[in-house]
């Protein structure tokens, strides 16, 4: 649909058998296409402010208190130290955010393997550019390697958005009864700014889902939870891709420190991902202000924004389940006709 000149496209997601959907606003920019998440609801602008400015006074949240324990806590607690203290709700957001990319690539890098396949290798142990690197074979992080300059860079980019999001929660609340009245077409209409991935006031991104990067010519992988740097802003016209240096690393595939080549497609996934994980955060908060110590705040009522979030694809799950499984059998029958006598690849 489009709402004030703007293209707006829905996406379904299957992930561990959980079907989500998302709305995301498309832009067209160095003659490629891109897509920012958009939100389904906005908080009110009093909540946003509250969120990126000081408590006065510093709250502790511990781990009984986020409900945190398990198997990823145990695996990932030596290369992740929560804040002692919170001395503002960004800093709590930026924990939130962390712990939930944690809680992803444990999830992946131990979700059951097709029939016949082996395991995903799990992350070794963390390194950063602070750190060396272990990589001795390990089933747990022991070194303290997401640095404090490293989180901090997290918690700076977690306060920008939420400044970000009271603005754009302030304009929305006097375009929303417009929007409604404004006829829904399939025309779709572009923008043609650069993406919020390649905005020089945005360098740090963590990442979201597993991603190829290169590394002095060779591939190389991040997974959930690791952060890069990015240091260029103009893409390779070739691939699409800018250096971004590696801040933080858990599995070690991409040494810390280097620099790296990551497309910028991948940046922008971390972004959105980013975007709707504080989104989640802020709902998570919004329940939880004014208990166990930390502060109430002003006021945690949402507006649907003026593009309503549409329904799931009901068939997507299936659909999913059913290519996967085609590319089983034919991955299946070329290794039997390989093996078979006078086949070979």
């Amino acid at each position: 649909m489009t709402r004030g000149g703007h293209a707006f496209y829905s996406r379904t997601f299957v992930v561990g058998g959980v079907v989500h959907v998302g709305v995301y606003r498309g832009y067209f920019w160095g003659g490629r296409s891109y897509y920012g998440w958009y939100p389904g609801v906005f908080f009110a602008p009093a909540f946003y402010s509250w969120g990126w400015q000081p408590w006065g006074v510093p709250v502790v949240w511990g781990v009984s208190a986020w409900g945190w324990g398990g198997p990823w806590w145990g695996f990932y607690g030596g290369w992740w130290n929560p804040y002692p203290v919170y001395a503002a709700p960004y800093f709590w957001l930026t924990d939130y955010l962390i712990a939930a990319n944690l809680q992803a690539a444990y999830a992946a890098a131990h979700e059951p393997p097709p029939a016949g396949e082996p395991a995903p290798a799990a992350d070794a142990a963390a390194t950063t550019d602070s750190a060396s690197t272990d990589t001795s074979s390990t089933t747990t992080s022991t070194a303290v390697t997401l640095t404090p300059e490293v989180k901090q860079a997290i918690a700076e980019e977690v306060k920008a958005q939420l400044a970000a999001q009271q603005a754009q929660a302030s304009a929305a609340s006097t375009t929303t009864a417009a929007a409604s009245t404004t006829s829904t077409t399939t025309t779709a209409t572009t923008d043609t700014t650069p993406p919020a991935a390649l905005d020089p006031a945005k360098r740090t991104f963590v990442v979201d889902t597993d991603v190829t990067a290169v590394n002095s010519g060779a591939e190389c992988g991040l997974t959930s939870g690791d952060v890069v740097t990015r240091l260029t802003d103009t893409p390779d016209a070739t691939d699409n891709t800018v250096n971004a240096s590696v801040s933080a690393t858990k599995k070690g595939d991409c040494p810390a420190g280097a620099t790296v080549a990551v497309k910028v497609d991948d940046l922008q996934e971390m972004y959105n991902h980013f975007q709707e994980k504080l989104s989640d955060g802020m709902s998570d908060m919004a329940k939880k202000q004014g208990t166990n110590g930390m502060p109430k705040a002003p006021d945690t009522k949402t507006t649907a924004s003026d593009v309503p979030t549409p329904k799931a694809d009901p068939d997507a799950a299936k659909e999913i389940k059913d290519e996967n499984a085609d590319a089983d059998k034919v991955e299946a029958d070329v290794k039997a006709e390989a093996t078979a006598p006078g086949g070979g690849l």
